[in-house]
C-alpha cells in the first residue's frame, strides 16, 4: 500500500474520524481530511479519491475502499462510486500534463489509445508500472518472424514461399489430411505464405497488440488472440474443408477487430488523434492483406489437386473479435469472470469449438469429401 506520511488509512477508523469502529466515515470528514492533506497525496488519486466522495449516495466512504485505491486495487463498490462521481471530475485533462518522461508519455499515449474514459485514463497512467512488460505479443511476433526466415532459408524463397514443393511438409500449418494432430490448429500462426504476408500480420499485431496488452494485460490479449487463432481453423475446416491454413490473421483479425469495435461503440469518449484517419487505414490494411488471401485461395494451386491456403481464418477471427473480444475490452479492469455477457459469448464460443470437433470427426466421411494428396 502507498504510505502517506500524515493521511494514514488507520486515522480513518480510530480517533475521532470512526469513534464506532464501524469502518465508515462521513463524506464531509473524508472531505475535510483531503483538504488537509491533500498535498501529500499523488494528485491522480486525489482526483479519483475527490469523485468517490462525491460519488457516494449514502454519504459514506468505505475503509476498503480507501485502502484499495491506495494498493491500486478497484472494488466493485469503488468503481460503482467512481462511475457516478466522474462527471464531477476537475482539474485538467491527462493530455495537457508537461514535464513527462519517455516513458511517460508512452504510457499516456497508450492510455488514449484504448481507454474511453478520462478517469480510467488517469487510473491507468497512475498505476502502470512496466511490469509485466507486453511479452505475449513481442514473444508471439518473434517466433513468427524466427520460423519465417528459418524457412525462407530452407525453402530458399522468401516471396510466395506457399509455391515450394516442401511448403507443406512442415509439422506446423493446419492440413485437412492431418486435421488428428490438434496442435496444428494452433501451430499454423507460425507459417506465412511469404514476407508480404507476415509484414502486414506482423504491423497490424505489434501496432494493435501491444498497446492493448499493456492495459488489458497478457492474459486477456493472450485469450481472445488464441481464441482467434482456434476458431480460424475451425472454421475452415467446417466451410473450406480440403484447405491448409497457414498465417496468424485468425488471432490478429481477432485483436483488430476488437479494439475497432471498442473504438466505435466509444466514439465520443476516444481522445486519440487522427482515430478516424487511422480507423480508416487499419481498415484498408485489413482489406487488402483479406484480398490478398482471397486471391491466393482461388489462384491456380502451384501443385494441383493441392489448393492454396484458405481465407477463412480471417472471418473466424473477425466474429471472435466482435463478440467475445468486446466484451473482454470493454472494461480494462474489472474482473471477467464477474461480466455475465463474457460467459455468454464464451459458452457460445465453446459450443462452437465442441461442434467443428464433432464436424472434424464425422463430416469428412458421411459427405465423402474428396481430400487433397499428403503434403
Amino acid at each position: 500500500m502507498t504510505k502517506c506520511p500524515r493521511l494514514k488509512p488507520v486515522d480513518l477508523l480510530q480517533g475521532k474520524y470512526d469513534p464506532d469502529n464501524s469502518g465508515f466515515i462521513s463524506t464531509e470528514r473524508f472531505k475535510d481530511l483531503l483538504e488537509a492533506h491533500g498535498s501529500e497525496l499523488d494528485p491522480h488519486k486525489l482526483e479519483v479519491l475527490l469523485a468517490l466522495a462525491d460519488g457516494n449516495a449514502d454519504g459514506k466512504i468505505c475503509y476498503q475502499d480507501f485502502v484499495n485505491l491506495m494498493s491500486n486495487k478497484r472494488s466493485n463498490s469503488f468503481r460503482r462510486a467512481i462511475l457516478q462521481g466522474s462527471r464531477q471530475l476537475k482539474g485538467c485533462s491527462l493530455s495537457d500534463e508537461a514535464g513527462l518522461g519517455l516513458s511517460q508519455r508512452l504510457v499516456r499515449h497508450v492510455a488514449y489509445e484504448t481507454l474511453p474514459r478520462e478517469v480510467d485514463r488517469k487510473w491507468y497512467f497512475d498505476s502502470y508500472t512496466y511490469c509485466p512488460p507486453p511479452w505475449f505479443i513481442l514473444a508471439i511476433t518473434i517466433a513468427e518472424v524466427a520460423v519465417f526466415i528459418y524457412y525462407g532459408f530452407k525453402l530458399d524463397r522468401l516471396v510466395l514461399q506457399v509455391s515450394s514443393p516442401s511448403f507443406l511438409k512442415s509439422p506446423l500449418p493446419y492440413h485437412p489430411q492431418l486435421r488428428a494432430q490438434a496442435w496444428r490448429y494452433f501451430s499454423y500462426i507460425f507459417m506465412h505464405t511469404g514476407i508480404e504476408h507476415l509484414s502486414l500480420n506482423m504491423a497490424m499485431q505489434l501496432l494493435v497488440g501491444v498497446p492493448l496488452e499493456m492495459v488489458h494485460g497478457a492474459l486477456r490479449i493472450g485469450l481472445v488472440y488464441l481464441c482467434g487463432v482456434l476458431a480460424g481453423s475451425l472454421a475452415v475446416s467446417v466451410t473450406d474443408m480440403t484447405a491448409p491454413v497457414v498465417g496468424s490473421s485468425g488471432g490478429v483479425y481477432a485483436l483488430v477487430s476488437a479494439h475497432l469495435a471498442n473504438v466505435v461503440m466509444n466514439w465520443s469518449g476516444m481522445k486519440c488523434q487522427f482515430k478516424l484517419f487511422r480507423m480508416a487505414m487499419a481498415l484498408v490494411c485489413m482489406s487488402v492483406e483479406f484480398g490478398r488471401a482471397v486471391w491466393l485461395r482461388f489462384y491456380p494451386p502451384a501443385f494441383p489437386p493441392c489448393p492454396n491456403p484458405s481465407f477463412v481464418a480471417h472471418l473466424g477471427g473477425v466474429l471472435v473479435g466482435l463478440t467475445l473480444g468486446v466484451v473482454v475490452l470493454q472494461n480494462y479492469e474489472q474482473r471477467l469472470q464477474e461480466q455475465s455477457l463474457f460467459w455468454i459469448f464464451f459458452c457460445v464460443y465453446t459450443l462452437f469449438v465442441l461442434c467443428a470437433v464433432f464436424w472434424n470427426i464425422f463430416a469428412y466421411s458421411l459427405l465423402d469429401v474428396r481430400m487433397p494428396p499428403l503434403p
